[in-house]
C-alpha cells in the first residue's frame, strides 16, 4: 500500500472505495456537485489542505473537470496537486451502461494507472508513522460507547471539525493535524 500525506478529493464512494484498495490516504468523496452547497465540507478540505495539501482526482469527463475547477477556484491561495486520469473508453462493472461521454471513472481504472497518476501529481510519500488507532479511541471512549458521539463533538469542536464528525473521519483528520503524543496531550487538557 502506498501511504502519502495530502488528503484526495475525488467524486464519490466507488471512486474513494477504488482508490483505498491503492493507496493508504485521507480520502474525502464532494458527492459528485452536492460539494457545492457544502460549505462545511469544502471548509473542511481547505483547513486540510492548508495543512496537509491536497490531491485532486475526479473523472476525466465534463462534470469532473468542473469539480475540480471549483474547489481551485474556493482553495484561494492554498496549492493543489491535480492527479488526472488517463481517457480510456469503457464502463465500470457495476453500471449497466457507460457515462455520457463514454470514458471509465476513477473507480474503473487499473491499480498501477491510479499509482502512476498519484506519483505524477508528486504525492509525497509517509514512510512508517506511529499514528492513532481505533483501538485508542476506544480506548478513550470516542467510539463503540452509548457516549462516544458527544465526546467526539467536544474534541470537534475543540479541533474546529464539523460536530457530526465519525469515530473513522475524526481518526482520519487526527492522524492528519496531530501526532499521537499531541493528542493524548490534547485530551489531557480537558
Amino acid at each position: 500500500m502506498y501511504k502519502i500525506s495530502e488528503v484526495v478529493v475525488v467524486e464519490g464512494k466507488y471512486d474513494k472505495l477504488r482508490l483505498s484498495q491503492v493507496i493508504d490516504a485521507v480520502i474525502i468523496t464532494t458527492d459528485g456537485f452536492r460539494l457545492y452547497k457544502d460549505k462545511e465540507k469544502l471548509s473542511l478540505i481547505k483547513k486540510l489542505a492548508q495543512k496537509h495539501g491536497v490531491i485532486v482526482l475526479t473523472d476525466s469527463d465534463n462534470a469532473g473537470f468542473r469539480i475540480r475547477n471549483y474547489i481551485k477556484q474556493c482553495m484561494g491561495d492554498v496549492k493543489i496537486k491535480h492527479a488526472y486520469i488517463p481517457e480510456i473508453k469503457g464502463k465500470e462493472r457495476r453500471k449497466s451502461k457507460a457515462g455520457a461521454e463514454g470514458l471509465l471513472g476513477v473507480e474503473g481504472i487499473p491499480d498501477e494507472v491510479i499509482l502512476d497518476v498519484i506519483k505524477k501529481a508528486n504525492a509525497t510519500q509517509v514512510k512508517n508513522p506511529l499514528q492513532l488507532t481505533k483501538a485508542d479511541l476506544f480506548e478513550l471512549g470516542l467510539c463503540g460507547r452509548a457516549e462516544s458521539a458527544n465526546k467526539r463533538k467536544i474534541i470537534a469542536e475543540k479541533l474546529g471539525l464539523p460536530s457530526k464528525i465519525s469515530a473513522n473521519a475524526l481518526l482520519d483528520a487526527l492522524n492528519l493535524w496531530c501526532s499521537r503524543e499531541e493528542f493524548f496531550n490534547l485530551i489531557e487538557e480537558d
